[in-house]
């Protein structure tokens, strides 16, 4: 049902465009590109500029992440495009908007409210509590200070406050959803029957010179690009790992040194019963709780295995008490300290005397010791050399990279010296075009634009080193030209002469087609052997095309059997018989509320995405297309 909705959200909006939700007055993507001051940075919200740098650094994070999602295999032309940079620059300003708007209603977000979202957030935890060690490690791993992410972070949240106010607000008439469900899951009854372009062949007549002149008339369809082939040298922290030598003896003293990161620290299981006296209760209550509780604890002496049971009658801990007054596992630091030390000072069966914490007094039973377990050196030493070896190797990569810069530059005239640099082998690439290259460390956007430049082609220099991944810098030189040519007619002429015959004998199919379903509208005998019927809906095709299936479902069927037909996209004609239609029985009340929630939250989303629209109108937004299309 969820599929759906995300297959049909045109439809759905058009009809909920109709029944419940007024009209908006959106913006044309022209009116974005108006007025831009060129000087006062990419693009202007108000009072406010994006600039170039946070713009390139959102692009990155965006390009970073398109890179997780397809494992390292997006195609340059997925990392940067105009319909990429232009989404990621709508994120900016929707950002900024909504973030002056949070400022203006005067929404804040106090230290206390900031420390308490960053001391849960699960990546700065270690063991269920906030470490400073991973912080530090998180601000230094993204290269931001603590004041830079507070900062970050802060607007995070003034601008989820606005968001919230639209999450479930969506709101779905029962009639409409209804209606919908119906829309749905009908079923109809589809025979085919194709008129395929392959039984007009022999009806087709070129002319004699047909071929010649689509071949003049179409020369960009056999055109070659430029092609080139280079040699490059690589660059890369992961390569100079081969270089790095661990010293064993470092890596013992790291390991000692973090023994808690290697195995799992020593767990106990407790058991208790609370007699409830808070810090706020008077001596009096004090004393009157400790009593009790020595009274049980005495009884507990003559009778030990009657815990679980006191527990149950006696103990004031609602969250254990229907569990004999059980806790679980639990390692230091989980409880508070005063029961903490009690409990790792005891034996396994051991029943303490009362123990006294702000929430009163408990009596413990140390149920069971978990003890901590230790990967071995030998288990680990791998690892550690390898991070080792990591962390050591992009030191060395930062300081062989400036140089490495500078020799590509300075000696222009060949790669040896980088090469030499490197420590790494001159490599050659096969035939590469300004688009694309075979070999995934040249295929890079910025490092083709470097490599089909004059100063390369013309000038015979080598390329700057460019960055093409993270830790990776590839430098490449011209060995090998072939300019731009056009393939000569004699090759291609063949394949034209059969392009032409198929698309005529397409047109010819098309022609009977719609003649044939001409006839069986007016209920004359086409001779048309139909397919087996198939019952299909609009979330189950069962093979019809996107084109068919619309065909079908915006048929008459008044009366059946109907008829209608589509081309296809391979060419030909399918004509479709709707034989019956069968409505669906009442929806499970379960698939209901599916298909309700899912349609508020594409009504809430579309509210959201209106009411950003005009606070973008309000603002005045203005963007450099120019600045946005050039590619840094």
């Amino acid at each position: 049902m969820i599929d759906f909705i995300h297959r049909n959200k045109r439809l759905i909006m058009i009809a909920l465009f109709v029944l419940i939700i007024p009209p908006f007055a959106l913006f044309g993507i022209d009116s974005y590109f108006q007025g831009m001051d060129r000087g006062a940075g990419l693009a202007k919200v108000g009072n406010h500029s994006i600039t170039q740098q946070e713009f390139s650094r959102a692009l990155r994070e965006r390009q970073d992440t398109i890179q997780r999602m397809t494992g390292g295999k997006a195609p340059p032309e997925l990392l940067d495009n105009p319909e990429l940079r232009f989404a990621v620059l709508d994120e900016l300003i929707r950002q900024r908007l909504l973030l002056d708007r949070a400022l203006r209603v005067g929404m804040t977000i106090s230290d206390q409210q900031l420390q308490s979202v960053i001391g849960n957030l699960p990546v700065l935890q270690d063991a269920g509590k906030f470490s400073i060690e991973r912080y530090t490690q998180f601000l230094r791993s993204e290269g931001m200070t603590p004041a830079i992410f507070e900062s970050r972070l802060r607007q995070d949240l003034l601008q989820q406050h606005i968001l919230n106010a639209y999450i479930g607000s969506g709101f779905m008439p029962r009639t409409v959803a209804e209606r919908l469900v119906r829309i749905s899951e009908q079923q109809r009854e589809v025979s085919q029957f194709t008129v395929a372009p392959d039984k007009f062949l022999a009806q087709v007549r070129l002319d004699a010179d047909a071929a010649r002149k689509y071949y003049d008339s179409h020369q960009d369809e056999f055109r070659i690009p430029e092609q080139l082939r280079v040699e490059y040298v690589v660059l890369s922290a992961d390569s100079l790992q081969s270089q790095v030598s661990v010293d064993l003896a470092e890596v013992r003293k790291y390991y000692e040194g973090r023994l808690d990161q290697y195995g799992s620290r020593e767990e106990r299981q407790a058991s208790h019963i609370l007699i409830a006296a808070d810090a706020a209760a008077g001596a009096e209550a004090k004393q009157k709780a400790r009593a009790r509780a020595e009274e049980l604890y005495n009884q507990l002496k003559q009778k030990p295995a009657a815990f679980a049971d006191l527990a149950r009658q006696h103990s004031q801990d609602p969250g254990s008490a229907t569990n004999g007054g059980d806790l679980g596992f639990f390692g230091r630091g989980s409880m508070v300290k005063a029961f903490e030390d009690a409990v790792f000072k005891m034996k396994t069966g051991d029943i303490s005397a009362p123990v006294e914490s702000q929430y009163g007094y408990h009596i413990i039973r140390l149920t069971a010791i978990k003890p901590s377990q230790v990967r071995s050196f030998d288990e680990v030493r791998g690892q550690i050399e390898g991070e080792f070896k990591k962390q050591q190797a992009s030191r060395r990569f930062a300081a062989i990279a400036e140089n490495f810069n500078n020799v590509v530059f300075e000696q222009s005239e060949s790669l040896k010296p980088a090469a030499e640099l490197a420590k790494s082998g001159v490599q050659q690439s096969g035939w590469i075009t300004r688009e694309s290259a075979s070999d995934t460390r040249l295929n890079n956007p910025k490092l083709l634009q470097a490599i089909f430049s004059d100063d390369v082609i013309k000038n015979k220099r080598n390329t700057e080193a460019v960055e093409v991944a993270p830790g990776v810098l590839v430098v490449a030189r011209l060995l090998e030209r072939k300019a731009a040519s056009v393939q000569p007619f004699n090759d291609v002429g063949a394949a034209i002469v059969k392009k032409l015959t198929l698309q005529q004998a397409a047109q010819f199919a098309v022609q009977e087609g719609r003649a044939l379903l001409e006839k069986l509208k007016q209920g004359k005998d086409a001779q048309v052997v139909w397919a087996a019927p198939n019952l299909v809906s609009r979330g189950e095709p069962k093979g019809l095309s996107a084109p068919a299936l619309q065909q079908v479902f915006k048929a008459d069927t008044g009366k059946l059997p109907a008829y209608t037909g589509v081309e296809n996209p391979q060419g030909g004609f399918a004509l479709l018989r709707i034989s019956r239609v069968a409505e669906p029985e009442k929806t499970a009340a379960d698939r209901q509320k599916a298909l309700v929630e899912g349609l508020e939250q594409v009504v809430a989303q579309e509210e959201m995405a209106a009411y950003v629209a005009s606070l973008r109108q309000k603002a005045d937004v203005k963007i450099s297309k120019e600045q946005l299309e050039k590619k840094q």
